[in-house]
């Protein structure tokens, strides 16, 4: 189905992750020719979990794949936080639509298989290394490593953090920003029963955060995160970290992470918002725009919001210069106070001051497990805005 597109218009797209693959849908829905270039062999999502909130719902919605990704899913509702030896501090069950609407937690297989079966491996170009693109006049051509070419009406970077459409784009912008944090992430199947009767278990300590939390039918996620003040000296493999960190925490963390094959760890990192993403016809969207720590909850979902709200802008006999800026212009203001709020919160969480930790504590426990819910799963919400896409 499409919605009036000029016959004949082509996005080139960087990128086959989560907000690639979204546009193209998303485009291809208005009526656009889209082709996808990936730098890897396959068609590949790195990472292990996601949680998918009411806006990544609805942008679901719009590319046709909601019922299929929520079905893969699973909508967490009980759970409990500990002291990392296992004190129970808070038990709380999380209210139907607490968030506005259906809120799931994925694999990220699940949403990435979606949407790869969604555009079609017939649109993808894999072992497609992009190297930089010329603009002329109103067209863009792409450069791949291999000499080829490719030319298109618009040029859209979706290459994720390191992305090389943001670096042609912007080539003074500084080094990243470090977090501080350090997360260590897996994903298991088979060890549901170590939860319980829990959906999702929190810990919390000095310095250290860990959550568990059911993702479908048969699998979990996990992640646990810490100062980098903690990180022992010379260990920095995943396995290392976990062996080192373990001792502290009590069975039920032990025999899940213990169970886990594929870990995975990373020095958490974002970048200062830029004052305008692309210029002419190229643009850019997702991580490669924004990229946000993990503590807003937001990442997926604001490239899939992104992808949506993009194609309504170059839908019908949009001028694509234009159609571009005023994407940006509505989508900057959510993104960048979002990175701000990730920032505060991992702040908050990588606490080690014992004094402060305690207080937290003591807020947790206070605090309605919606408002907590929401200092993971943060949506902008302005007035005059529809809260569906931002």
């Amino acid at each position: 189905m499409t919605n009036g597109a000029r016959i004949g218009r082509t996005a080139l797209i960087v990128g086959a992750g989560i907000g690639g693959l979204s546009a193209a849908i998303a485009l291809r829905n208005k009526g656009w020719n889209v082709r996808v270039f990936e730098q890897a062999e396959s068609a590949r999502e790195l990472g292990f979990g996601l949680a998918l909130a009411p806006n990544a719902i609805a942008a679901l919605r719009e590319l046709g794949i909601a019922d299929t990704v929520i079905s893969r899913s699973f909508q967490a509702r009980k759970g409990e936080m500990r002291r990392p030896d296992g004190r129970v501090f808070k038990r709380a069950e999380l209210p139907a639509n607490a968030l506005g609407g259906t809120t799931v937690v994925a694999l990220r297989s699940a949403l990435h298989g979606a949407l790869v079966d969604a555009v079609g491996v017939e649109t993808l170009t894999v072992g497609a290394r992009v190297t930089g693109f010329e603009i002329a006049g109103d067209r863009v051509t792409l450069r791949l490593a291999n000499g080829h070419t490719a030319d298109g009406d618009v040029l859209i970077g979706a290459d994720g953090f390191g992305s090389i459409v943001r670096r042609a784009l912007h080539p003074d912008e500084g080094p990243p920003r470090p977090s501080g944090v350090v997360a260590l992430r897996g994903g298991v199947h088979g060890a549901l029963h170590h939860l319980g009767t829990n959906d999702a278990i929190f810990y919390m300590g000095r310095g250290i955060e860990s959550f568990f939390v059911r993702a479908s039918d048969t699998g979990m996620y996990w992640v646990l995160s810490l100062s980098n003040k903690l990180l022992p000296p010379m260990v920095r493999e995943p396995a290392g970290i976990l062996a080192a960190m373990s001792p502290q925490f009590d069975a039920t963390f032990r025999a899940i992470t213990s169970a886990t094959d594929d870990l995975r760890v990373d020095e958490l990192v974002d970048r200062d918002a830029l004052s305008q993403w692309g210029t002419g016809p190229v643009t850019l969207l997702g991580d490669a725009a924004h990229p946000l720590l993990p503590h807003t909850g937001q990442g997926a979902a604001q490239a899939l919001v992104d992808a949506v709200r993009l194609a309504e802008h170059l839908s019908g006999e949009a001028s694509i210069d234009p159609a571009l800026r005023s994407y940006e212009h509505e989508r900057m203001p959510n993104t960048r106070a979002l990175v701000g709020q990730g920032r505060r919160t991992a702040r908050l969480m990588a606490m080690t001051n014992p004094v402060a930790c305690h207080l937290r504590e003591l807020a947790l426990r206070a605090m309605p497990i919606t408002t907590f819910a929401k200092l993971y799963v943060r949506i902008n919400r302005r007035a005059g805005t529809d809260v569906r896409y931002q």
